[in-house]
């Protein structure tokens, strides 16, 4: 098995109401040259947990730490607008929370993080601050909220 450092939140960046399946975010992948879907886990807005990658598989949905990472993706993140928003549904925290609870066992020492918690560190300081996110990605502080499993 790999060695797993970090549970990796990540949402597919869509609007509410927009149906987006494993399937499609496989296609999506696909067409931007992956092998086949990048994320290990999606859940869906009824709280439905669908594997993607086996977790015994690098993932590609976070440069430079595929390889000792699982990827989850929450369908969702996007407002009405197309605005960044935590639009998880109560069904996908409660979900969430379960999957990642169920990861730790499996991984305790990996660390829970959103994925624009791997932006760099512009300013050397230590701490991935708001204005050096190269992406918004889980559209919450995925860190704040899990990292206490």
């Amino acid at each position: 098995m790999r060695k797993i450092d970090y549970l990796v939140v990540h949402c597919s960046a869509t609007k509410p109401r927009i149906r987006v399946t494993v399937d499609d975010i496989d296609r999506w992948h696909k067409e931007r040259g992956f092998r086949k879907i990048g994320y290990h886990y999606v859940i869906y807005p009824d709280g439905t947990i669908h594997n993607g990658r086996d977790i015994t598989e690098a993932g590609a949905h976070v440069a430079g730490n595929n390889s000792n990472s699982i990827g989850i993706c929450y369908i969702g993140g996007l407002d009405i607008n197309g605005k960044i928003s935590d639009t998880r549904t109560a069904a996908q925290k409660s979900s969430m929370l379960a999957l990642l609870q169920q990861l730790k066992e499996k991984f305790p020492n990996a660390l829970i993080c959103g994925h624009r918690d791997f932006s760099p560190d512009r300013n050397g300081n230590g701490i991935i601050e708001e204005w050096e996110w190269t992406k918004e990605c889980p559209c919450f502080d995925a860190s704040s909220e899990y990292g206490n499993i």
